[in-house]
């Protein structure tokens, strides 16, 4: 691995000490476990093993140079941390692993990470020339090149269109189809150069760099991000203990929805219409601690400029939905 500095110098952690108040309740007990789904280079982290003495954080990220950087950020920490090379829709097994069921707290920080935008020959950033590579993970899947290269026209401006909500879907594919029947695409340079000369300069101007949404949408599609998170959020509020907080801070409006929809599923009663009384296996499961999407205060956004689109829920497991094995029941063949 390339020096590229310590991890410190390099990532500013967004609304860590936000996100640090609604953990609190759950993470200053005694031997509580926390887990970093979305290790990155370890600023959220530190901030829990900082202000929780008695906490233990489990680190999880696919990409090995995170985890290797975050390891030297937070080595003083000794077994209080510990790394785990995984995709954070294993966090489950993850958990499991770490010999319990369930833990205290769970953090997602989503989207592509400051390790990730700052290093060019990782290809996330539509700035500067570098492969077009952008997975997470460098030892598996396809790359953005393979995306662009194979897909066809229908399939490009879908992606384009859901993953980056970009209005010239369309014209982007049509002209990336042409264009790598000259020569595949191997750089980000030609390829930003494409996206210049096909929206127009109306909407450049207005719409910031043009190759923002386009870039956006090939990582989501790279790395298969928005499945992931489906399964992962899932996964999250199975494993959190009763007391338990899940803290969710995204970018993109449908990790968000995604994140509502599950903590509003969660936080609402299942009791059928007309049900004079709520059974127990009715109640809610989940209560809203924030109210809505809570955004970064101004000054964060001015000193950190990647914090501006970002939007932090978090919901408190109130109710334990494991089935006791005294409830289950076997059913006999119906006549």
């Amino acid at each position: 691995m390339t020096d590229r500095g310590p991890a410190q110098g390099r990532h500013v952690p967004v609304m860590r000490d936000r996100i640090l108040e609604l953990l609190t309740p759950a993470l200053e007990k005694p031997g509580a476990v926390h887990v970093d789904a979305t290790l990155g280079m370890g600023g959220h982290a530190e901030g829990v093993l900082d202000r929780f003495p008695e906490c233990t954080v489990v680190g999880i990220d696919r990409d090995r140079e995170a985890l290797a950087l975050a390891g030297e950020r937070l080595a003083r920490f000794g077994d209080r941390f510990r790394p785990v090379h995984a995709v954070y829709d294993e966090i489950r097994d993850v958990v499991a692993e770490q010999g319990r069921t369930a833990v205290d707290g769970i953090l997602f920080d989503l989207g592509v990470s400051s390790l990730q935008l700052d290093e060019a020959d990782r290809g996330f950033a539509y700035r500067v020339d570098a492969p077009l590579d952008m997975r997470m993970d460098q030892s598996t899947g396809q790359t953005a090149a393979d995306v662009l290269n194979t897909y066809a026209a229908a399939d490009l401006t879908r992606i384009l269109r859901e993953y980056g909500e970009e209005r010239f879907a369309r014209k982007i594919a049509a002209a990336v189809v042409r264009e790598r029947e000259v020569e595949p695409f191997t750089d980000s340079a030609r390829f930003v150069e494409l996206l210049r000369r096909v929206i127009p300069m109306a909407s450049q101007r207005s719409g910031g760099h043009p190759a923002k949404r386009t870039f956006q949408a090939l990582r989501i599609e790279v790395n298969d991000e928005l499945a992931v998170w489906q399964r992962a959020i899932t996964e999250a509020i199975d494993v959190i203990a009763v007391g338990g907080r899940l803290a969710v801070l995204s970018y993109h409006s449908l990790e968000d929805r995604a994140a509502k929809r599950a903590f509003a599923e969660g936080a609402t009663s299942s009791t059928p219409p007309g049900l004079p009384v709520e059974l127990p296996e009715h109640a809610a499961y989940l209560r809203l601690v924030t109210r809505g999407a809570e955004v970064p205060p101004d000054d964060e956004v001015t000193t950190n400029p990647r914090a501006a689109s970002a939007r932090l829920r978090v919901a408190e497991r109130v109710r334990d939905t494991t089935p006791h094995p005294a409830s289950r029941t076997t059913k006999g063949p119906t006549r």
